[in-house]
C-alpha cells in the first residue's frame, strides 16, 4: 500500500542519516584526531564509534598512526566505508586496468602508506569535482622592481625575507572579497559560503611530499605581517613543526609551480575547496607597451596564473573574472609602497 511505502521511504533514509553522520570523523573536546588520522580511518573504513573505541598511546591519549594501523591490521577483514555524500564522496567505479608488462632491470617500488593515502586523496578529488583552468599573463615588473629595491630594507626593519608569496597572497585575499563565491565549499547540493577567508600555501618537504599550512584571515594582515606568517609556516613545515590545527581549515589554495621552472600548470583542487591557484615561473620577455608617444616594445617580467575551479559551482564567468582580477591587483602594485 502506499503507507507502507511511505513508511519504508522513512526507514531508509533514517538509515542513510546515520550512516551519514557516523562517516565523517570528527574531533571533539575529549578525542583530537589528526588529519594522517582521519585520513587513514576513511581509507581503511573506520567509523566513528570504532575510533573513538581505540586506546591511544600518543600525548594526553591521542590516536597515533601506529595505533590506528595496529587497529586495522588487527580488525579482519577490510570494511568498506560507507557513502557519505553521492556528489562528493562517492566511490569511483572500479576500472580494469591494463596489464603493465615488465622489461629486464626495470625496478618496482611498493608504495608506501602516506603515497597510497595520497594517491586517493587525489582520486577522490578529480571524482569529486569537475576541474576547469583558466590562464592569466601578469606583467610583474613593478613587484620584481620593488622587491629587488627593497628586499634588504626589508629584512633589516622587519627581519624577514620578502619572497613574492606573501604578495600573491594579498592579492588573492583582496580579490576573493571581491568575489567571495570563490570563498566556499559545496556539501551535497549545497554552497557553503565561508565567512574567514584562509589560504593555505602548498608547500614543498624534503621528502618530495606536499603539505598546506593555512594562514587564517589572510585578509586581516598587511604586507610585513604576511611575510612574517608565510615564513614561519614554511619553515616549520621543513622541519615537521606544524601543528595539526595549521593545516586544516583552508577555504582556498595557492600553489607555487614557478620553484619548479614550470610556467604553466592544471593543479588538482584541495577539496572541500572549490579552487586553487598556481603561479608560474617569472620570466624575462619582450611585450608591447602603451606610452603617450605610442606604443613599444620593451622587456617585461612576466608569469601566467593557473585557476583551476569547481565547474560545478563555479562558472567560467567567475573564474576567469576572479584570476583577472588578482591579475590586475598584481599590475597595479605601486612601486612607492613602503616597507
Amino acid at each position: 500500500s502506499d503507507e507502507e511505502i511511505a513508511d519504508a521511504v522513512k526507514t531508509i533514509e533514517k538509515d542513510v542519516a546515520s550512516i551519514k553522520t557516523d562517516a565523517v570523523i570528527v574531533s571533539s573536546d575529549d578525542k583530537f584526531y589528526s588529519p594522517l588520522v582521519k585520513s587513514i580511518a576513511k581509507e581503511e573504513g573506520v567509523s566513528q564509534t570504532e575510533l573513538d573505541q581505540i586506546s591511544g598511546s600518543g600525548k594526553e591519549g591521542r590516536v597515533t598512526k601506529d595505533d590506528i594501523l595496529d587497529f586495522v591490521k588487527n580488525k579482519g577483514n577490510k570494511v568498506t566505508p560507507p557513502v557519505v555524500n553521492a556528489v562528493t564522496s562517492a566511490p569511483a567505479a572500479k576500472t580494469q586496468s591494463a596489464p603493465v608488462s615488465l622489461a629486464n632491470g626495470d625496478e618496482i617500488i611498493e608504495m608506501d602508506r602516506m603515497r597510497k593515502i595520497i594517491a586517493q586523496n587525489m582520486l577522490q578529488a578529480k571524482q569529486a569535482a569537475p576541474h576547469v583552468t583558466s590562464f592569466v599573463e601578469v606583467d610583474m615588473t613593478n613587484i620584481v622592481l620593488w622587491r629587488n629595491k627593497n628586499k634588504n630594507e626589508f629584512l633589516k626593519k622587519h627581519g624577514e625575507k620578502i619572497t613574492f608569496t606573501p604578495i600573491f597572497i594579498e592579492a588573492v585575499a583582496k580579490a576573493i572579497e571581491d568575489f567571495p563565491m570563490i570563498n566556499v565549499s559545496v556539501d551535497g547540493d549545497k554552497i557553503i559560503k565561508k565567512k574567514n577567508i584562509n589560504v593555505g600555501m602548498a608547500a614543498a618537504l624534503p621528502s618530495g611530499n606536499l603539505i598546506v599550512p593555512v594562514i587564517r584571515n589572510a585578509n586581516q594582515y598587511n604586507l610585513a605581517g604576511l611575510a612574517k606568517q608565510v615564513n614561519d609556516l614554511a619553515n616549520r613545515a621543513r622541519t615537521n613543526k606544524l601543528k595539526p590545527d595549521e593545516i586544516q581549515g583552508g577555504t582556498y589554495t595557492i600553489t607555487n609551480i614557478g620553484t619548479f621552472g614550470n610556467i604553466l600548470g592544471t593543479p588538482i583542487i584541495p577539496q572541500p575547496q572549490v579552487a586553487i591557484l598556481a603561479v608560474g615561473a617569472i620570466v624575462k620577455k619582450p611585450a608591447v607597451i602603451e606610452t603617450p608617444q605610442g606604443d613599444m616594445i620593451a622587456i617585461r617580467h612576466k608569469m601566467y596564473l593557473s585557476h583551476a575551479y569547481d565547474h560545478r559551482v563555479v562558472d567560467g564567468a567567475l573564474g576567469g573574472m576572479f584570476v583577472k582580477r588578482v591579475a590586475e591587483y598584481l599590475e597595479a602594485f605601486d612601486m612607492n609602497t613602503p616597507i
